[in-house]
């Protein structure tokens, strides 16, 4: 296979990715238009890389393609919210549990540091929110379950389109930082169930407050 074969590729996956991030910033609000022509002379490219990394978006659940009228930023509804929470909390809290039992004492001091990083950023949201995923990524990384982790990157891609919303409610950084310390209590702790619990109920107030 020539190097020229992977350039249309790499092209469309580019793409996707800053499409990605636009949507993720708001600056591609969901349920708004995507204007094919318009983005593709913005970025000085044809319509069909972009077409391609619209599927890309399609296939992640954060673009509805809709017939004869083109592809729109996915407007996720309260079902969907539930939803996707409702799964991340069981694949979470099943991952909580393994980290709780296989840990090894240097990744628990790397669990520590992280979240010490999490309580210094509780007044800057953007931080915060940053920390929190890495610190959730963190903990699948150290349950290594590969199949998990795909999953799980995609139903965050989809919780994103509702981005920050839930740490706009008054208290909910300083009741996210309560329950990411229990977590790492019960992991110090050793105690799998209750780590497991506890990550469920994360996301159950998660969901509560973004709701």
């Amino acid at each position: 296979m020539s190097a020229l074969s992977l350039a249309p590729r790499a092209l469309y996956e580019e793409v996707a990715e800053l499409l990605r991030q636009r949507i993720f910033a708001r600056e591609l609000e969901p349920g708004s238009w995507i204007d094919e022509l318009r983005i593709a002379e913005a970025l000085g490219i044809s319509r069909t890389p972009l077409r391609e990394a619209l599927k890309v978006l399609a296939a992640e659940g954060l673009v509805t393609m809709k017939v004869r009228r083109g592809a729109y930023v996915t407007e996720v509804s309260d079902k969907d919210l539930r939803d996707v929470y409702h799964l991340l909390a069981l694949m979470e809290s099943d991952a909580a549990r393994v980290v709780a039992q296989t840990a090894s004492p240097e990744q628990i001091a790397q669990i520590k540091a992280l979240h010490q990083d999490l309580e210094k950023a509780t007044h800057d949201r953007d931080r915060f929110f940053e920390i929190n995923e890495a610190f959730h990524m963190l903990l699948l990384e150290l349950a290594n379950n590969r199949w998990r982790d795909q999953m799980v990157a995609d139903l965050r891609k989809v919780m994103k389109l509702n981005r920050h919303s839930s740490l706009f409610k008054e208290g909910r950084i300083e009741q996210s930082l309560a329950e990411h310390q229990a977590i790492v209590e019960a992991l110090i702790a050793r105690q799998p169930e209750l780590a497991a619990e506890r990550m469920s109920a994360h996301f159950s107030n998660g969901l509560e407050a973004a709701s």
